[in-house]
């Protein structure tokens, strides 16, 4: 294969990871399945009782992982025994992951906030019934997406790695890029807006939630309204560089494709790392010194 069209073709992989990163970010907002969340399943035990859904069925990891891999399986079983195209089992196997999400995530509702009756938290039926339907879309994009990308890596890219193993590295992936950058852009600014940023959420805050929305009690659609606008989008971001980035030498110097200076695809990608160490690290002095406070002893000021 040319070079030109592989480097095409991860083009739109990264497009699509954007998408699958979007869909995966709003999606645990929507459940309140993001590490800073974990307040909201606290929330109750310290008085605060909300209108958040509250699924948590694992870490965004293994959850979207979980889902990735059945409908890769399922996907590849039905091209063993059907003969069916692409986007058939893509869609099929996209359809079974997220009825599987839709069980966990009902069950899991309903079990966390059945078990904080003891503190007076209401199950609202409201709730869900209009957060399900939103999760389980999220859910099937967010597979669908992931699947798009696996048979596009094995068809034009040759990386050689089983379909229903690659969904599961996908999906642990954008659950991982999820809970480390889309929560930094909900959790600390939507559920604790009355702390200052950088101060840490010390232990006399736990579980205060800040609970109104713009208009009457927070929900989690206000939350995935929020989310939408910049904690989606850079989840999104994220996920397509890393699909984007650490693969574009190995595809521009893959010596199978007729390049005999396969090596400098690994002094690139050395490189590469090199330099995405020094940016992080100059980032991370700036936000610490345009948006602290960080220290110590401003953290305690601050508290008291």
């Amino acid at each position: 294969m040319d070079p030109l069209i592989g480097m095409g073709v991860l083009a739109l992989i990264g497009a699509v990871a954007a998408i699958a990163g979007y869909t995966e970010d709003l999606e645990s907002v929507v459940g309140s399945q993001s590490n800073p969340n974990s307040q909201v399943q606290l929330a109750p035990q310290m008085k605060y009782p909300h209108r958040l859904f509250n699924k948590a069925i694992s870490g965004e990891p293994l959850s979207n992982g979980l889902a990735a891999v059945i409908g890769a399986v399922i996907a590849v079983s039905l091209d063993i025994y059907f003969d069916l195209s692409v986007p058939t089992l893509i869609v099929a196997g996209s359809i079974a992951a997220m009825m599987i999400h839709v069980v966990l995530a009902t069950t899991s509702f309903f079990g966390r906030i059945s078990s904080q009756s003891r503190f007076k938290q209401p199950l609202y039926m409201d709730v869900f019934k209009t957060h399900i339907p939103t999760i389980a879309a999220y859910a099937f994009m967010t597979t669908a997406c992931i699947l798009i990308i696996c048979f596009l890596m094995s068809i034009y890219l040759s990386v050689g790695i089983p379909i229903p193993l690659l969904a599961l590295i996908l999906g642990i992936t954008v659950g991982a890029i999820g809970s480390a950058v889309g929560d930094t852009h909900y959790g600390s600014e939507r559920l604790y807006q009355n702390l200052e940023f950088g101060s840490g959420i010390n232990a006399a805050y736990s579980g205060n939630i800040v609970r109104k929305a713009e208009s009457g009690i927070r929900s989690g659609m206000d939350n995935s309204w929020f989310a939408s606008k910049f904690g989606g989008p850079t989840t999104g971001i994220a996920f397509a560089a890393v699909l984007f980035m650490t693969s574009w030498m190995t595809v521009l110097f893959n010596p199978a494709w007729g390049n005999a200076v396969g090596w400098l695809g690994l002094i690139a990608g050395i490189l590469f790392v090199a330099a995405t160490a020094v940016i992080n690290r100059y980032l991370e002095k700036s936000a610490r010194r345009n948006f602290g406070p960080y220290r110590e002893e401003e953290k305690t000021e601050i508290v008291e």
